[in-house]
């Protein structure tokens, strides 16, 4: 889910396609808006050989207040929260020192919009669609989007460590959401679960009881417990088995040759597992999200 999930912003995104050329084609971008590296991409992603807002400095955007977990303190430019982290790892990675970071605050629904950009690159949980990949081009994904369970402080479930001990729950879930998919298939409770046309209509039947829990992306879960259901908390996360994950990508201006160099990088964080380990001490545990095996 995007931040817009954070604000009530309601829709389902659909996730993109990659088409394959039958024969070589010079490098396009793709129908998620990322643009594959060229083969000598790597002769031409040294810093001072970078496409940059401005020469020697990498700029970021985000939107204000940055909200946790994706960030700390409000403070981007603090290298904490997930996002935080991931932003400091690729630009470690490209070659920058903090120092020669800047960040400009850019509201979320302006990133995706048309026209030039005043950063490098928008770190802001975007999910990569074909629509916004008309107007901007987007990385490879830093987060593949899971499932989180929600339940109410002190009820039956809300102690759950294992998929296995939400079976007996009865789950709710929107309709048209990736959650009605991942019950069925992962959690596989004995109940069907019961489906609402709208979030908020969810919601309610949690802070009512008339379900023991809920099911819903876990940026989303973030907001629903910090803002909608005073006493709630997000029992676990996991990852549903069918279907091509949402992802998160790195936002840039249309046509920008920097994607392939940020490709490169989030390959190499992706490859040392360096960004498996900032997601699990960021949307884990610390986060108050721990893994439902």
């Amino acid at each position: 889910m995007s931040r817009s999930a954070l604000f009530l912003a309601a829709g389902a995104l659909a996730l993109a396609a990659v088409a394959c050329a039958p024969e070589p084609q010079p490098p396009t971008a793709t129908a998620t808006g990322a643009a594959p590296a060229s083969p000598s991409a790597s002769a031409t992603c040294a810093k001072d050989q970078l496409n940059l807002l401005t020469p020697g400095k990498l700029t970021i955007g985000t939107d204000k207040p940055a909200f946790e977990p994706w960030f700390k303190d409000d403070n981007p430019a603090n290298g904490q929260g997930f996002e935080g982290a991931v932003a400091a790892a690729v630009a470690t990675t490209l070659g920058f020192t903090p120092a020669e970071v800047a960040w400009e605050v850019v509201p979320f629904d302006s990133s995706f919009a048309p026209g030039p950009k005043k950063f490098d690159f928008d770190i802001n949980q975007v999910s990569i669609t074909p629509e916004r990949a008309k107007a901007v081009d987007f990385s490879d994904g830093y987060y593949a989007v899971k499932q989180a369970v929600v339940a109410l402080e002190g009820s039956d479930f809300a102690g759950a460590t294992t998929l296995a001990a939400l079976k007996s729950a009865k789950i709710g879930v929107q309709v048209g959401t990736t959650a009605l998919s991942a019950v069925q298939d992962v959690v596989k409770p004995e109940n069907d679960p019961s489906v609402f046309n709208q979030q908020i209509d969810v919601v309610n039947a949690l802070k009512n009881k008339q379900i023991d829990a809920i099911v819903l992306d876990l940026p989303t879960a973030f907001y629903v417990t910090a803002a909608q259901i005073e006493g709630s908390k997000i029992v676990g996360q996991f990852a549903a088995s069918s279907g091509a994950p949402e992802e998160f990508g790195l936002l840039f201006e249309k046509d920008n040759p920097l994607v392939g160099c940020v490709n490169q990088a989030l390959a190499t964080l992706k490859s040392s597992g360096e960004l498996a380990k900032i997601e699990a001490e960021w949307l884990t545990s610390t986060a108050g999200a721990p893994e439902l095996s």
